[in-house]
């Protein structure tokens, strides 16, 4: 989950009509010749009061060659035309473009002075001299942070020497001008590195932080989302997904043509767009670029263009034959007995219509009865949780499953703060069968056992190891033994530790570390020790290991399930244009998966694409299903 936006910041504002301030501000005349006008707002982080003196420069001087000010710290003052303003929010300002560059395509000639929640009142075409102190804004702690710095002037006063001047013209971003590779990657901060923008993606944006810059008639490769976020594609032959997105096929093949669009023209003026992926962007689409740890570089639109709808439809996947045991995995989105009926009726239809009513499900963000209470408030079960759900399931035409669970200790899982986050399994008793061995219970570990000559369960259903470190603040795996026209099936249900905290791959580190990672490699171990020691007493035991695993095909952690071959991932199986389950930053990725073991024959997958793609979803998952003939 996305963290508050921009803090807002208590400002002190002063309009002044030279420099002599007023209580009120005075409208200046509409004339060629000089006015003035101007204002002053706080910084964000106060610090250490400016220098002495005001240095005056130009905002390529500003800017410098690489991602920190020359000038950081420094009281100077600037001219420029003013080319867009943000006039909502807490943190309010406009943007300047210098119309007289330089020769360097380093440096910048576009800057963002900061008002805080003052409204600049100014116009695009106003010419300014702006006089204010040189800031790197990180959205977060400086000694810690993993973002990169937005170079701004605060603390502002300035005076309109014009009105309705020209705009400095938009560079028009096309298929073949940002560059494929992201960044040189040398091993740590790239800020004092000096910018090649030629090169590297993550160098050309910020080469042009402040600018004016236009693209038209994009594709979009994301839904718009509730942060009125679109995420656009410069680069329609990168990578491109089979429904209009684009995919991630690897730590060094960047989708570097991504692009984050948001809007400053106000929504009473005008409704953000909704729209889903594989939509067009269509005309043109104009503003100034700006960085957010959110996304990256944003192009902030006062220009917007018109959402075509493409018509993306659901996927619907076949029925099971009369053979065929059906398994599908669900990450259904901290789904508790609080929400409101439509979202399980979303969610039971997606069950019944697109998925087609599998035999086994397992199911992923299950919370407790009453939700992300906020505190540890004792309730662990989630029998309403489940009981809403299989009804829904029922009422939409589909079989009325069963389900088996185990509660967690209260606080120990993670997830939103009292929701009580679990795995679990709902089943169709009309075609599979589970078996029950009494005993399991959120601290008692399931243990492979030698059973006429095959593999069973201590207990079942069971949790792995659940008091090994790796789980710790993590959902349990869940181990399942199930029975299907006579033969045994082993069910492991996952959801691993999340992909928080990681860097982001348009931070200041390069290349970003993924901390979370070394976690879930140790949680892969885990599991695949589990499944190593089912194929040690039954080398054709049939097993499946499901659920949101918070990594990709290609990561270690999926290197650790599937090393030597004891699982194959089926995801693998899919033309690369069609691997992906979920949407991050406009980027279609991987992280729930169906692994199985190699007893199994005519094993089937299919990734069902319902979720991640939409704007209006009941959850941020797509579900996925394997059809497969036990031994």
């Amino acid at each position: 989950m996305k963290s508050a936006r921009r803090a807002s910041i208590a400002v002190g504002a002063a309009v002044v009509v030279g420099l002599v301030p007023v209580a009120t501000p005075t409208a200046p005349p509409a004339a060629a010749g000089p006015v003035t006008a101007g204002a002053a707002a706080t910084g964000h982080d106060a610090g250490e009061p400016p220098a002495s003196g005001v240095v005056h420069t130009r905002i390529h001087e500003v800017q410098g060659i690489t991602r920190l000010s020359p000038l950081e710290g420094e009281r100077v003052t600037v001219p420029g035309v003013v080319t867009a303003t943000r006039t909502f929010g807490s943190a309010r300002g406009f943007w300047m473009q210098d119309p007289d560059p330089d020769d360097d395509p380093r440096t910048s000639e576009g800057l963002f002075v900061f008002t805080g929640a003052a409204d600049p009142d100014l116009s695009p075409g106003d010419r300014v001299r702006v006089t204010g102190t040189v800031e790197e804004y990180y959205p977060d702690d400086l000694a810690t942070s993993d973002f990169q710095s937005a170079t701004e002037l605060v603390d502002a006063t300035w005076t309109v020497t014009a009105r309705g001047r020209e705009v400095p013209a938009a560079l028009e971003i096309g298929p073949d001008t940002v560059p494929e590779k992201r960044t040189a990657e040398p091993g740590g901060s790239i800020e004092r590195t000096p910018l090649r923008p030629n090169e590297y993606a993550l160098d050309f944006w910020e080469a042009h932080e402040g600018e004016l810059v236009s693209v038209r008639d994009v594709r979009l490769v994301g839904p718009s989302t509730e942060y009125h976020e679109l995420y656009a594609t410069t680069k329609p032959e990168q990578h491109p997904t089979a429904r209009g997105g684009t995919v991630n096929l690897g730590y060094d093949r960047s989708n570097t043509g991504v692009l984050k669009i948001e809007s400053l023209i106000p929504f009473g003026e005008r409704p953000f767009p909704e729209a889903d992926t594989g939509d067009t962007l269509t005309g043109r689409t104009a503003g100034p670029l700006a960085y957010d740890r959110f996304g990256g570089y944003t192009l902030m639109a006062n220009v917007l263009g018109e959402v075509t709808d493409n018509g993306l439809d659901r996927e619907v996947t076949r029925a099971q034959r009369p053979g065929e045991l059906s398994v599908a995995t669900y990450n259904v989105e901290n789904l508790s007995a609080v929400d409101a009926q439509a979202r399980f009726d979303e969610l039971a239809h997606g069950i019944v219509h697109n998925l087609r009513s599998p035999d086994i499900v397992t199911l992923e963000e299950i919370q407790d009865d009453n939700g992300p209470t906020g505190v540890d408030d004792g309730v662990v079960s989630a029998r309403e949780t489940l009981t809403r759900f299989t009804d829904a399931i029922e009422a939409a035409g589909g079989p009325r499953y069963e389900w088996r669970q185990i509660d967690p200790v209260d606080g120990a899982d993670g997830g939103q703060p009292g929701g009580n986050i679990r795995v679990g399994f709902l089943f169709d008793p009309r075609r599979v069968s589970f078996v029950d061995r009494p005993g399991g219970d959120a601290t008692t570990p399931v243990a492979v056992e030698r059973d006429r000559g095959g593999a069973a369960l201590s207990v079942s259903p069971g949790r792995i190891d659940p008091g090994e470190a790796a789980w710790a603040d993590s959902r349990k795996p869940l181990a399942g033994e199930f029975r299907f026209r006579g033969r045994t099936v082993f069910v492991l249900a996952n959801h691993f530790a999340s992909k928080g905290g990681d860097q982001p791959v348009h931070g200041r580190f390069q290349p970003p570390t993924r901390y979370s990672e070394q976690q879930r490699v140790r949680q892969a171990e885990v599991v695949r020790g589990f499944v190593d020691d089912l194929l040690a007493i039954d080398p054709r035991a049939n097993v499946v290991v499901a659920g949101d695993l918070n990594d990709f095909q290609f990561s270690p952690t999926l290197h650790t399930l599937t090393e030597g071959g004891a699982l194959e991932a089926l995801v693998e199986t899919l033309p690369p244009g069609q691997r992906y389950s979920y949407l991050y930053e406009g980027r279609s990725q991987v992280l729930d998966h169906i692994l199985v073991s190699s007893a199994p024959h005519r094993v089937d997958y299919d990734l069902v694409h319902i979720n991640a793609e939409f704007a209006d979803r009941p959850s941020d998952h797509d579900p996925q299903i394997t059809r497969l003939t036990p031994r």
